[in-house]
């Protein structure tokens, strides 16, 4: 049954999120679903179903891809019921989804494996190359500019200031990607998360080059 759950997940995600263009698409899910697998290994984890399904799940509720978060629990909640997923499942992972997202860092950590795993893996898909396509096909959905120096990097924020404040691509390394290599909650995660963290400054430091058409 768990094998047919996790399927079924596949077709929905794909069926909502196909033409979803800020980079929380089924692509971006199902790599999600494959790096929290990775770090379940590491980590000696075995029965990776909740973690999977919490995975290809994950961005149904966010209100970027559903309009409001209200919105996009009730379209979780009757896909749940129309699989007859049974209730011990369905909340745990409703609790891991709720867990893993930034927003802006107010978020509190994760509270159990299964959850540090998942926004482990989240959070690898947010820095590195993908990272970096992700953060200007969002910043171009939003209409924010590629960059703009006259703009001051925001230190702390309200949710709503991180959502909805003056900010540009590139101050969002700032304000979120280059933050989250300190914030990984398993060593295996972190030790994935080295190389993208690394090509993320080398990126920032050509861009800046190629900025002030210096080479």
């Amino acid at each position: 049954m768990t094998n047919i759950w996790i399927l079924e997940a596949e077709k929905y995600v794909k069926h909502i999120l196909g033409n979803e263009s800020t980079g929380h698409d089924f692509y971006h899910c199902d790599r999600v679903r494959k790096l929290a697998i990775k770090i379940a290994e590491g980590e000696g984890i075995q029965n990776t179903t909740i973690i999977q399904l919490a995975a290809l799940l994950h961005d149904i509720p966010d209100e970027k891809v559903s309009g409001t978060e209200e919105a996009g629990w009730k379209r979780l909640e009757d896909w749940f019921s129309s699989q007859n997923i049974d209730h011990e499942t369905t909340e745990k992972i409703k609790e891991i989804i709720s867990q893993i997202s930034f927003k802006g860092g107010q978020n509190a950590p994760p509270t159990s494996i299964e959850a540090k795993i998942v926004q482990d893996a989240d959070r690898l898909e947010a820095i590195g190359a993908i990272g970096i396509a992700r953060a200007f096909a969002y910043g171009g959905k939003k209409q924010q500019p590629i960059y703009d120096p006259a703009i001051e990097v925001r230190q702390s924020m309200t949710l709503d200031e991180y959502r909805n404040g003056k900010s540009s691509s590139i101050h969002h390394f700032y304000e979120k990607l280059l933050k989250l290599y300190s914030l990984f909650n398993t060593k295996t995660g972190k030790k994935m998360a080295l190389q993208r963290h690394q090509f993320m400054e080398n990126f920032l430091e050509q861009f800046y080059k190629e900025w002030d058409a210096t080479i």
